[in-house]
């Protein structure tokens, strides 16, 4: 039984409220997770994850010393970590994709790990609450049940998903925790708040809207944050978007209208625009090569010239 809890295998579950009625300690994990100071990260040695992207590196890493993610409402946001290296990797996950999404995440660590003999792989999955069409709650059972199906033995030790990571604002449940981050040199998790979401923000969100599949974003041994190359058709109907109203594109373009965070609507309609732009995504990748990016003296991500 691949997915561990206290040591013991994981049972089938219906529900997340089953989940947490056989595992209670899951429960005072989960709140006393939720219950951390937000840390808003510096920057400097931070690399951002978006959603359906993944990241991973380790504490020899030079570049980045926090991995983290937010702006999940429905989406769930993974943390795996391997005791032995402290080898960590991230992931944004919005259901398109979980199956192999999980198989990706636990692949990259293993990666970074194997050559280490001591050890464990432990599972750090927070996001979701509770919305009414539960697709927080669906999202919640196949990220477990992939982890489940797989070879690998892993831990799960903070599991501060959907009802455990739900609140009541005025009447509409959103989530308490919208983002995390680790940090790779101690493995400490937190719940976690970033101003800085790049590089290449708007290439990234423009991806994953027009349908990109999860894709990993940094190669540690490098340095470099690596993107794309991405593809997508003109699309000039799009442009309707960017007249209609927020409470328009909080409905038909967000999983969770009532719950998004406020700079939702502003994402979307920068994203739009930039796609509207660039009406293919091959200018963007001359010669088809990725781009790439460097971390500077200064800490910034600058892009690498390529020749």
């Amino acid at each position: 039984m691949p997915l561990l809890i206290q040591k013991e295998g994981f049972n089938r579950i219906n529900s997340t409220v089953e989940l947490f009625e056989k595992y209670p300690h899951l429960q005072d994990n989960a709140r006393q997770f939720r219950s951390r100071p937000l840390v808003e990260v510096d920057p400097k040695r931070f690399l951002y994850v978006q959603q359906r992207e993944y990241a991973a590196t380790t504490p020899a890493d030079k570049c980045v010393s926090i991995i983290g993610s937010d702006d999940a409402t429905t989406c769930h946001l993974v943390v795996l970590r391997h005791t032995g290296n402290g080898a960590a990797c991230v992931g944004h996950l919005d259901g398109s994709s979980t199956w192999s999404e999980v198989q990706l995440i636990i692949k990259s660590v293993l990666s970074l790990s194997h050559h280490c003999k001591d050890g464990r792989l432990e599972l750090h999955l927070v996001g979701g609450f509770n919305d009414d069409s539960k697709t927080s709650d669906n999202l919640s059972l196949n990220i477990l049940a992939a982890f489940h199906k797989q070879k690998e033995h892993v831990h799960l030790e903070t599991c501060c998903i959907t009802e455990m990571n739900d609140t009541v604002v005025n009447g509409t449940h959103r989530p308490l925790v919208y983002g995390i981050g680790v940090n790779v040199k101690t493995g400490e998790v937190f719940p976690s708040l970033f101003t800085c979401k790049g590089p290449a923000e708007q290439l990234r969100s423009a991806r994953t809207f027009t349908g990109g599949e999860m894709a990993e974003i940094y190669d540690s041994v490098r340095g470099l944050v690596k993107i794309g190359p991405c593809k997508w058709s003109p699309n000039s109907e799009i442009a309707f978007w960017l007249d209609q109203s927020d409470a328009t594109i909080l409905k038909y373009l967000s999983t969770s209208p009532n719950a998004e965070p406020p700079h939702f609507v502003q994402h979307m309609k920068s994203t739009i625009q930039f796609i509207l732009e660039h009406p293919s995504a091959d200018g963007l990748f001359p010669s088809g090569q990725p781009q790439l990016y460097h971390r500077t003296e200064q800490g910034d991500w600058e892009r690498t010239v390529q020749s």
